[in-house]
């Protein structure tokens, strides 16, 4: 299966939409606290040369959600629904697609095109929600607290978190990659939805077999 990231013009404009690209950033006040998450992790989806922001993972969705409208996956476009994601930034995939082949992307685009060319989308589905704890909003303040804490992902798998020198660390669960550290912290704040960035894909599968 090859996920190609130009979708057909309906449907990516039926997707984007969805997520709510148009919004650069949440307002600094949001008083209602319900600005979705998609929202806020992208800058105008473009691939681009800046390993510390979100535009694999914003494909993903896309493709996910083009794919399977009704994935739950769609929740980070539901500002009334309250959750915390632990999303990858894009050196995280870099990581991922080096460890899984050995040889390391040449872009952003082509990482992504890689993980398209290998894995379906109910596997990518699948690593989407294992990044996702439902049901709860977890700043930072609350994440230094939890060493030890196992966390129920949308996937289904939870997720022990690892606090060491106030550093905040999710254990994965296969070989291929090491644990992910919080690298960013609190996004979109005082909304449902919260996200921290980290530096590795957290894998719910082994990718190698």
């Amino acid at each position: 299966m090859t996920i190609k990231r130009t979708l057909a013009a309906t449907t990516a404009v039926a997707a984007t939409t969805a997520l709510g690209l148009g919004l650069a950033v949440a307002p600094a006040s949001a008083k209602q606290g319900t600005a979705p998450l998609a929202g806020v992790l992208v800058d105008q989806n473009q691939f681009d040369s800046n390993g510390k922001d979100y535009d694999i993972v914003t494909e993903a969705v896309l493709a996910v959600l083009a794919s399977k409208p009704s994935s739950p996956v769609s929740a980070l476009t539901d500002g009334k629904v309250r959750l915390t994601a632990f999303v990858p930034q894009d050196r995280a995939f870099i990581k991922l697609v080096t460890a899984v082949t050995g040889s390391k992307p040449a872009s952003e685009q082509a990482a992504f095109e890689t993980i398209a060319g290998a894995f379906s989308i109910d596997t990518i589905e699948q690593i989407l929600l294992y990044h996702v704890v439902p049901g709860a909003t977890i700043t930072a303040k609350k994440a230094v607290k939890a060493n030890g804490a196992k966390l129920k992902t949308a996937e289904g798998k939870r997720l022990k978190v690892i606090v060491k020198k106030g550093k905040v660390y999710l254990k994965d669960r296969t070989p291929v990659t090491k644990n992910a550290r919080v690298v960013q912290v609190d996004i979109n704040k005082g909304n449902r939805q919260i996200a921290h960035g980290i530096n590795q894909v957290l894998l719910p599968i082994n990718p190698a077999g």
